[in-house]
Order: structure tokens, then sequence, then C-alpha cells
């Protein structure tokens, strides 16, 4: 735990009971301050009594007397519409800010010389974030994982030497914390998201450019350069940092570009190395080719040569449910998507394979399969589980052999029979849903737990195991 001694002796508000604002109520506490907790869930406020938080109706609390009001990030700051929360906070003169704001704060405060690595972007954030901490853990970095992924930033370890914070953050986090100063900082890219909360594309695009306006000096930002709102944001930095352009199919000048599976350094124009990802099953595909763009320059921008990370790209496990490489029989490769819960997110994963056996379905979203046409020769087959089902055989048609086999169970089975049957190289039994899973599973998580086990009870089934990358 970080404790944020900043507020000592005074009172805090702390609104939504996640694990962010748990973690926020405990630091606090630890660090003096008076702490006034509440969620609008009941469920939410039972959790966080039985873990010692001190609960207070902030609708009826004394505003005047709060010092900041600490807002979870799922919180509505500005859209819709302000929180209630956010409403008496605003009435009272009370700072609205979020927990990752203390942990600058208190960076600050201490003068902690450990370092902070920053990743945001609509996608891919994840995966970086977790790759560029293996990355840094590979090259003998003691690192602390957060934010947005795994544990909340005030319960990683405290601040010490040599210690390196890998953190993701949402745009709902940036937007809470008007101190962010990291020593390298990447935006991977933008596209439309969240736009109800963040009221338009030009809002969301201002809010993910705010994580380079305080890098430190001699820091370096990392910036995908294939959407135009990133490219414009690229074009506009100025500051006493390095510019490390990220491109995926075409060359940067400085900056790391990727094509046809291999990631090359320029400097000024100037090659400095070469790394391939070739064979390296989490990072299939011209989307993770972008992610590992990123994640190889920010382990250089600490310090690691190329072919560390080289080794560390080959040894990355991956991400469970994203595009996880889980089992083969045989030829065949099954893969757990189960996180692609739209069809823009299974698409990802159908340009990353051929001789495909996809096992689609669960609760549908609006437009289905929509976008996914110019992936259908890929297709061998279609297995069509949960409600989806009807409306997914119709979307197919005569252009993609499918058959109903309504739960998962069935589907694995029927298409692992059928995969072992291909002539292909490397048939691939793909769970992509491009739905979600609450028809029949709590959550994709549980999905993706479902999927794997069922893979593993196979007969002849044997894990994937990861390979070392090299070094061109």
């Amino acid at each position: 735990m970080i404790p944020v001694t900043i507020f000592a002796g005074r009172d805090v508000a702390v609104f939504g009971l996640g694990l962010s604002g748990i973690a926020a109520a405990h630091a606090l506490a630890a660090g003096g301050a008076r702490v006034l907790a509440w969620d609008d869930t009941q469920e939410a406020r039972d959790k966080a009594a039985a873990q010692g938080v001190t609960l207070r109706d902030l609708a009826g609390a004394d505003w005047t007397r709060i010092a900041a009001l600490v807002l979870a990030p799922g919180i509505p700051l500005t859209h819709p519409e302000p929180h209630w929360s956010v409403r008496k906070a605003q009435e009272a003169g009370v700072e609205v800010i979020g927990d990752t704001e203390f942990f600058f704060r208190e960076r600050t405060r201490q003068g902690a010389s450990a370092k902070v690595v920053v990743i945001t972007g609509t996608n891919g954030k994840s995966t970086t974030t977790a790759l560029t901490a293996h990355l840094l853990q590979l090259g003998g970095r003691p690192v602390a994982l957060g934010g947005n992924i795994g544990r909340a930033v005030l319960d990683l370890p405290p601040f010490a030497t040599g210690l390196t914070y890998v953190l993701e953050l949402s745009t709902f986090q940036i937007d809470l914390t008007p101190s962010l100063a990291p020593d390298a900082a990447a935006l991977i890219n933008i596209t439309p998201d969240h736009l109800d909360r963040h009221g338009t594309i030009e809002n969301y695009a201002a809010i993910k450019a705010r994580v380079f306006d305080h890098l430190l000096v001699n820091g370096t930002a990392v910036i995908g350069v294939d959407d135009d709102y990133s490219r414009a944001i690229a074009d506009g930095l100025r500051g006493s940092y390095a510019v490390k352009r990220i491109a995926v199919g075409h060359p940067v000048q400085t900056g790391v570009w990727a094509k046809d599976g291999m990631l090359t350094e320029v400097e000024n124009g100037v090659e400095r190395g070469r790394v391939g990802l070739d064979g390296i099953g989490p990072l299939r595909g011209a989307h993770n080719w972008q992610n590992a763009g990123v994640a190889y320059a920010l382990a250089r921008s600490q310090g690691l040569d190329a072919s560390t990370i080289a080794k560390g790209l080959g040894t990355f496990a991956g991400l469970a449910h994203r595009m996880e490489q889980v089992a083969r029989l045989g030829s065949v490769l099954f893969v757990n998507d189960s996180k692609a819960t739209n069809a823009d997110a299974a698409a990802k994963a159908l340009a990353s394979f051929t001789d495909i056996y996809w096992i689609v379905g669960g609760r549908p979203k609006s437009g289905g399969l929509d976008g996914l046409q110019p992936f259908f020769p890929k297709i061998a087959r279609a297995y069509l589980i949960g409600e989806a089902a009807d409306q997914f055989a119709a979307q197919l048609g005569a252009q993609v052999d499918h058959v109903r086999c309504v739960t998962l169970d069935r589907a694995i089975e029927a298409a692992a029979a059928d995969a072992r049957r291909s002539r292909g190289a490397e048939p691939v039994v793909l769970l992509s849903p491009a739905c979600a899973s609450y028809d029949q599973f709590a959550n994709f998580e549980a999905r993706g737990r479902s999927f794997r086990d069922l893979v593993m009870r196979l007969p002849g089934v044997s894990p994937v195991q990861p390979r070392e990358g090299r070094a061109a």
C-alpha cells in the first residue's frame, strides 16, 4: 500500500467502492485522513464495510468540511451528466480527483526516485501494459503493475529506489489526474469509445493527449500514428522529451514500425535494430504488432537492449482470454479469445488466422456480425452457441458453413473433430464470440475459463509452450 499523507487530519470523501475506491479509503486512513466512503449500491457498501472501510452517507454530509472527493473511474464526472456527489462537491468548491492523483501527489511530496511508465489507448492497453512490465522484469528491473489492470495504484508497493511502476490508465482515470507526470507515456491508438461519458470524439482524444502534458524532463512519449487523432496529437507534441512514433505497415523517422511480423527501430531515419515476432502466438496479428512496437519503445526508453527485449517478446505468455493460445492437438491450435465481446474485437482474431473453426455466439450486440464479411472466406466452419444462434445463422447464410451447437461443450467437441480432419498446416479452433457472455456465463472470464477447461479435457491435447523471440 502507498499511504496517502497529504490529507492527514482532514475529511476526505470517497465515492465508488470498487477496487480503486476501497484501496483509496485504506490508503487515506493509513495516512491519517478521516474517510467518508459511500456507494449507491448496498452490495458495494457491504463489501467495503467487510473490509474495514468507514461508511458515511455523503448525501447528508457537511461538504464544507470535506477537503476532496475521490471519485471512482466508473462514476460520471461530466457526461451524460455529473453524478450527484460531483455536483455536491462542485457546489461546495471541493476538488474532484481520482486515486491516481493521490499516487502522483505522494510521489512528488516524497521526492521519490521510482520510475513511472503509463500506457493508455482505446485498444490494446492491457496487453501492452502487461508486455511492458514483462520486458522490464526480464531486464532485471523491479516492477509494480497496476492501475486499470490488476491492482489499484494505491494498493501497489510503496515508492522505492529502483522500482518502476507500469500503469494502465483509462480516459476516466486520466480525467481525474491533473498531476499526471510520468517518466514515459504511451498512447497506442484512438477510436470512438465511451462517447456517452466524454461527449465527442474530440473531447475523448483531448483527454487521452493529457498523458503527455507533464512528462518529466528527458522522458519519452510513445505514440501510435496509424489513426488520424493520434497522428495529430503526435504532430503537436513539443517538450523536453523524446518522441517515438509507432506504425504498422509504413516507416517512421524516429520510433518503431512493423511489417510482416518484424519490428524495426529507427532514429532520425537510421535503423537501430530489428526484432522478429514470427511464431510468437500471443503477439499474432497486426494489432499486436502495434502493441509490441509500443512496448519495445517503452522498454528501450528505460534502458533495455534489443536482445533482452527480443527474449522477452518471445516468452510473453499473453493475457487470459485475449487470443490466448491454450493447447494443441496434433496440428490443431485452440485459441481462447473470449474477451472479443463484439464484432470489431472478433475481427482482429479472424484477421490473424486462416483455416478457422469459429465458435461464435452468446448474447448478441447491436449489428451482430456486421463488418465481418471480409473474413468469411477464412472460416472453414462456424459453431453457433447461445442466444445469437438464430440471428448469426441468418447473417452467415450460405456464405459460411455453420452448425447450431447451442452450448460451448458441444461446439468444442464438434470443432475439434472437424479441425482434425483439415489438411491445412495449422487449423485453428477459435473462440471469438462477438457477443456478451451473460446468456450462459457470468462474464467473459468465466466463458474463457470454461473453454480452457473443456479443451484441456480432450484426449491427446498438450498446452502451448512459449518460444523465444529473436533479434535480427
